[in-house]
């Protein structure tokens, strides 16, 4: 078996893990959430707006303060919204999967035994032996 077939099967194995499951299954509580979706484009909306007004020439102090008061007020709403706060605990969890896999690749890439690195649960803020976090 050649590297390209076991990345296909470790991508394979990798939507079949619990984590992506709970993620798919947030994901599409989110997408399906009225409430969720109606906040969601009203945010865009504010923003958008928001966006003109700092685009203009005669900039009016009130209104720019206002929108950009909506516009935090509806992104709190959305991110305290329960199918909201499902979906990123579940993105969170997957994500660190991924990281940890991508950890695992780069590390071995670099000559480290596989089976022996362990998955680094917090930036130090030395980055000259990180494998990347950004």
């Amino acid at each position: 078996m050649d590297i390209i077939e076991m990345a296909r099967e470790l991508g394979a194995a990798l939507q079949r893990s619990d984590e992506y499951t709970a993620y798919n299954v947030a994901k599409n509580a989110a997408d399906s959430d009225a409430e969720l979706q109606g906040m969601i484009g009203d945010f865009n909306l504010k923003k958008l707006s928001l966006n003109a007004e700092v685009q203009k020439e005669e900039k009016d102090p009130a209104k720019l303060a206002a929108l950009n008061e909506e516009v935090r007020s509806i992104y709190a709403r959305i991110m305290a919204h329960p199918t909201m706060m499902a979906y990123n605990t579940t993105k969170e969890e997957l994500d660190r999967i991924l990281n940890f896999i991508q950890q695992i690749i780069v590390y071995s890439a670099n000559g480290e035994d596989p089976a022996t690195i362990q998955e680094e649960t917090s930036c130090g803020g030395d980055c000259s032996g990180c494998s990347g976090c950004h």
